[in-house]
């Protein structure tokens, strides 16, 4: 069977985004692939964090993973931290990864351009290669990431080649898997940009918000003066937007959609969408609830290290026996 692995950082509440763009694709991964997921909370940590903060929302989101679908008799979940063999291999990598390549990230161009070099870390600069790490480490096949990580991919490609032709046969080359519909949820209020977390924001819907806060945020989504329910990303980001969260979460294609609400205005649009996500989020917020108090999810998470520590330590020697670092 082949190998997955993804992530998500803890470095914010988890949002409708981070749902329907990762967790949902997880669930569906589970029962074709041995899969490996992660809380990166390693990753968090390239910018303050606040320290009570972080470690709260580290198991939040071992604890919705369990709570959106993901079986852990199915697959691996564990905490990045918990596995020394990501740091130890990461460190290994970066000797054999270029400043040129690093460059050439885009996260790194886009955050050095804005607020210069001087205030950011080094772990911000290297983290690509802890990425690659967190991949090569389980021998992954497949990565399912967003259109926006796809870079970091195929980093992880050129450093597994370039290792492997250098000192034989180590690491799988892994490959990219990029979801065709929902692959990036935009913000509501800002349909060109990714949703993501920011404070007082209504751009995003949390999976902890409450429905009425849920129905508020959708019928306050952004969309155009022209009322005509079309997917065009083009000329009504807005609009499309709504139609690929409907579509997912119902399963029902775009087409569809449109011929369904092709008699309705935005307002009953949207109506109907607040209605299908609040159905759908709030059982997830009682399994959440039930599950984050719990003494299963620390059980669940000792399981998944030491599974993890099994095979990333097996790895790491191997990689260490290819560079002469055994003795």
């Amino acid at each position: 069977m082949k190998k997955i692995f993804s992530g998500i950082k803890p470095s914010g509440d988890l949002t409708l985004g981070n749902y329907i763009g990762a967790i949902t694709n997880f669930i569906k991964l589970q029962h074709e692939y041995e899969c490996y997921f992660c809380v990166v909370d390693l990753h968090a940590i390239t910018v303050p964090q606040i320290k009570l903060e972080l470690k709260k929302r580290i198991k939040d989101i071992a604890a919705f993973y369990i709570a959106c679908g993901i079986d852990p008799n199915k697959s691996t979940i564990f905490i990045q931290s918990e596995v020394h063999a990501h740091t130890e291999l990461s460190w290994i990598l970066e000797c054999n990864t270029y400043i040129g390549e690093l460059n050439r990230m885009t996260q790194y161009k886009d955050k050095a351009n804005k607020v210069g070099t001087d205030g950011l870390s080094s772990g911000f600069y290297t983290y690509p290669v802890l990425m690659a790490s967190d991949i090569l480490l389980y021998d992954s096949d497949l990565v399912p990431v967003g259109e926006d990580q796809k870079q970091h991919v195929e980093l992880t490609r050129d450093i597994a080649t370039r290792f492997n032709n250098k000192h034989g046969d180590t690491f799988t080359i892994p490959e990219h898997l990029i979801p065709k519909v929902g692959a990036r949820i935009m913000d509501l209020q800002e349909p060109t940009k990714k949703m993501s977390k920011s404070e007082n924001d209504k751009g995003c819907i949390l999976l902890l918000d409450e429905a009425n806060i849920i129905r508020k945020k959708i019928m306050s989504a952004k969309t155009d003066s022209e009322m005509k329910i079309k997917y065009d990303v083009l000329n009504k980001p807005g609009i499309s937007n709504l139609l690929s969260i409907f579509s997912i979460i119902t399963k029902k294609s775009i087409n569809s959609l449109e011929n369904e609400f092709k008699n309705c205005n935005y307002g009953e649009f949207k109506k109907a969408l607040a209605n299908e996500l609040i159905n759908i989020i709030h059982p997830i917020q009682q399994k959440y609830e039930n599950i984050r108090t719990s003494r299963e999810l620390d059980e669940i998470l000792d399981e998944g290290a030491k599974k993890a520590n099994y095979l990333a330590n097996k790895k790491v020697r191997k990689v260490k026996k290819r560079l002469g670092l055994l003795r």
